[in-house]
């Protein structure tokens, strides 16, 4: 048996092409990279009201809240609901355990001049601004935000009206 072999080799213009696609990508990449080109920012905002709160998973599902440095309860989550919510805590606190950040150490919810919400762990740095997954994950928050003001009214309108209507495209017109 004879075995013929070709010498079959990759085109070079293709190799050629290939190379100066790739420098090419990699050239504008550094340049915009070292320019800021085509970055969105947004712009620096003013905290205009702070909470600091630890969250603690009960075995019935139920999510309880306390204000930092207060052993008073705050406000009770019932089990069954707040998935978004409940995601967001277990990704800060994940990052917090990989990180061999302390355990109990509150987390702080931020409502900013802009409109923002964030939810942030100081210890890893960590920030989400909740708004950025949609209207009613926002509102999760708003209402934990509202319920967990001092002498706070247990009602979800007052979490509508103080900072429910998020300013934007959509809606120009709200107030933070």
């Amino acid at each position: 048996m004879s075995h013929t072999h070709h010498n079959e080799t990759f085109p070079r213009g293709a190799l050629w092409a290939a190379a100066v696609l790739v420098s090419g990508t990699l050239l504008a990449t550094a340049i915009a990279h070292g320019t800021r080109q085509g970055l969105s920012e947004m712009p620096a905002s003013v905290a205009v009201e702070v909470r600091d709160l630890r969250f603690e998973d009960r075995p019935e599902g139920t999510i309880v809240i306390y204000r930092a440095g207060e052993s008073r309860l705050a406000e009770v989550l019932p089990a069954g609901g707040n998935g978004f919510l409940r995601g967001v805590l277990r990704g800060l606190a994940r990052e917090r355990l990989r990180q061999h950040g302390e355990v109990a150490a509150p987390f702080r919810l931020t409502r900013w001049a802009d409109g923002r919400l964030t939810i942030a762990d100081p210890s890893t740095g960590r920030s989400t601004d909740v708004a950025a997954f949609g209207p009613d994950n926002f509102q999760a928050f708003a209402r934990v935000f509202v319920a967990t003001a001092p002498h706070a009214a247990r009602d979800d309108r007052l979490a509508d009206s103080a900072i429910g209507a998020r300013p934007g495209p959509s809606n120009p017109g709200a107030t933070p």
